[in-house]
């Protein structure tokens, strides 16, 4: 089991940036592709943003594209997720997954991970 532990969130204002940080004592965290999904109050979990095991590749969900950039250090076993103008409709636990890389699941939905964090609570202000 890869434990994942994510920090960085916490209340901020609209139009603020936040950094979400995902790290592991896992030393098979570069044999990983990761994610980044979001549940807001009473609404189901979403998609956000994923990034490739090498961080060769990167994709998002529409409604960050633009605004956030998710980024990896696999010699820090660590992934980032970097949110800027926030909006008070990304007020969500943050939750960050991991997939075996070349894994047959797609990596922007919930059956694909293998491992998720506890998450962290970002409150944006309006």
């Amino acid at each position: 089991q890869v434990e994942l532990v994510e920090s960085g969130g916490g209340l901020v204002q609209a139009g603020a940036s936040v950094r979400l940080i995902c790290t592991t004592s896992d030393r098979t965290f570069s044999n990983y592709s990761m994610a980044w999904f979001r549940q807001p109050p009473g609404k189901d979990r979403e998609f956000v943003a994923g990034i490739g095991w090498d961080g060769g590749r990167t994709f998002y969900a529409d409604s960050v594209k633009g605004r956030f950039t998710v980024s990896r250090d696999n010699a820090e076993n660590t992934v980032y997720l970097q949110m800027n103008s926030l909006k008070s409709e990304d007020t969500a636990v943050y939750f960050c997954g991991a997939q075996t890389a070349y894994s047959p699941y797609p990596l922007n939905r919930d059956y694909g991970i293998e491992h998720w964090g506890k998450g962290t609570l970002v409150t944006v202000s309006s």
